[in-house]
């Protein structure tokens, strides 16, 4: 645990709610809630199939499916990246609700904790952090 981060961000509040509890139980709490976003920068293949709209994938091409295959089948892929762009283009014009999963599945939720890498803050860290 990187208690002199920790510190910093007690002392400065968490930049959406605000300053925390005096209460170290509280403060924990605070600072793991799940109320943060940001940026995938990897999916898996499955990820973006599980977000592909059946009916709208009936109506791609042979050509724009083999495209979201090969993309698929890459492994680990940038979400923001080339890859994409690609799947992006496979599915331009097919209604919408792909497009808008994928968009949205890029995105994850995280806790002010996660985001300033400490992991999960427990009541004694905070303590320790605050002396």
């Amino acid at each position: 645990m990187n208690l002199a981060a920790l510190a910093a961000e007690l002392t400065a509040g968490h930049p959406d709610t605000g300053a925390y509890d005096a209460d170290a139980a509280t403060a924990a709490t605070e600072i793991n809630a799940v109320n943060r976003s940001r940026n995938k920068t990897l999916m898996t293949g499955s990820e973006i199939l599980n977000n592909v709209d059946a009916s709208e994938w009936g109506t791609r091409s042979a050509d724009q499916k083999q495209v979201v295959w090969d993309v698929v089948h890459l492994g680990d892929i940038n979400p923001f990246g080339v890859e994409a762009t690609l799947i992006t283009a496979a599915f331009d014009g097919a209604g919408g609700v792909t497009l808008a999963a994928l968009g949205a599945a890029r995105v994850e939720s995280i806790s002010r904790a996660t985001e300033l890498g400490l992991g999960r803050v427990v009541v004694g860290n905070v303590i320790e952090a605050r002396k």
